[in-house]
């Protein structure tokens, strides 16, 4: 017959000390026959405050060391609050470095430095329709303002529907960016496109600007039909509709509507267009389709695997390297050449200054 004994506090009444711990090593048993000694076990009671028995509290040890308690010691539970300071600790570490890392993806998500670009050439363009001093007043500095920020939704637009439409290019490409590499889900994508194209349009009619409004219309169509493989559009395949639409997006719309918007809602006068207005605005297009024939010079596997027939695929991209270099060329020597005959004096020493750094940084 199996005999068990087991160790229980009333069969060892006498524990002289209050609040104390002994160790007991249990009695020898016999299992099926077998001599069980209880060896490498030893169990800790600790005794109740006002009475000479025992607690019902029996702990199994292998090694025990204790020593008795006076009435003056003192036992903070540290053990098991220092446990949940670490783990909160652990846990405020780890949201941090979470939320820094989803800010870092959408920062790369955006394009931060061509929304500058964007930034400051609808700014500068802005400013194309002031007179005279009087203009700049502050009235004048809010009207200038408030349309930068459907400019600033719009290019969040257009870098967000083309990450979406193009995540598999992107995977060969350029495997950093959030959604290739899967730091931001399709999901996350997609409502980043939807909310950016909504608020950049709500914004626009609440400035109560027709020019604005029309813009961002043509920009949210010409983003989406250069990008969204939908039927008659995905017109990045093609070059020269891709070349439309970089004329568009960064030539036109960011320069026309908000200079119309400036010199009729903000100044008060009669919209019409200007020889400064034609050349910023040529000078725009022909720096836009420049940087955008280069821009596909680095995608050009990606492309060929998909069947996107851009221009670097077609013709290689040496030449259309040297094709953009030129069309730079053109450019910056155009605005020299407009900057130099300027009636005014200032526009003369600036245009010249730069011409020369340029220059001299083009020799070196």
């Amino acid at each position: 017959m199996l005999a068990i004994s087991s160790f229980s506090p009333k069969y060892h009444p006498y524990v002289q000390h209050s609040r104390c711990v002994k160790t007991h090593q249990p009695p020898a048993t016999h299992i099926h026959g077998v001599l069980n000694s209880g060896q490498g076990k030893k169990y800790a009671v600790k005794c109740s405050e006002n009475s000479f028995y025992p607690t019902n509290k029996i702990t199994e040890r292998n090694d025990v060391v204790y020593k008795p308690f006076s009435n003056n010691d003192h036992f903070p539970a540290v053990t098991l609050q220092d446990g949940y300071a670490s783990k909160s600790e652990d846990g405020d570490e780890n949201s941090k470095n979470v939320l820094l890392k989803n800010l870092n993806a959408l920062y790369r998500f955006i394009y931060p430095y061509a929304c500058f670009g964007h930034l400051i050439a609808t700014t500068s363009n802005s400013l194309l329709p002031v007179e005279k001093l009087a203009d700049l007043t502050p009235t004048f500095f809010i009207g200038l303002l408030k349309p930068l920020v459907p400019l600033l939704l719009m290019h969040i637009y257009g870098a967000a529907v083309n990450q979406v439409a193009d995540v598999e290019i992107d995977k060969v490409n350029k495997p950093y960016m959030p959604l290739a590499s899967g730091e931001f889900s399709m999901e996350t994508g997609i409502a980043i496109t939807w909310i950016s194209a909504l608020t950049a349009l709500a914004s626009a009619i609440m400035l109560r600007s027709p020019p604005l409004v029309l813009g961002v219309i043509v920009w949210l169509f010409i983003s989406t039909a250069y990008s969204a493989q939908l039927p008659f559009l995905r017109w990045k395949g093609n070059s020269f509709l891709a070349a439309v639409c970089a004329v568009f997006m960064c030539g036109l719309i960011p320069q026309v509507p908000f200079f119309f918007h400036v010199q009729k809602y903000v100044l008060g006068r009669p919209m019409e267009v200007t020889k400064p207005l034609m050349f910023a605005s040529a000078f725009m297009t022909c720096i836009s389709v420049a940087i955008a024939f280069v821009k596909d010079l680095h995608d050009v596997e990606g492309d060929r695997e998909h069947g996107i027939q851009t221009l670097s695929v077609i013709l290689g991209k040496e030449k259309v390297l040297w094709l953009s270099v030129y069309m730079l060329s053109t450019a910056y020597g155009a605005a020299v050449l407009v900057g130099a005959s300027s009636s005014f004096l200032l526009s003369k020493l600036v245009t010249l200054y730069y011409a020369e750094y340029l220059l001299i940084h083009f020799v070196r």
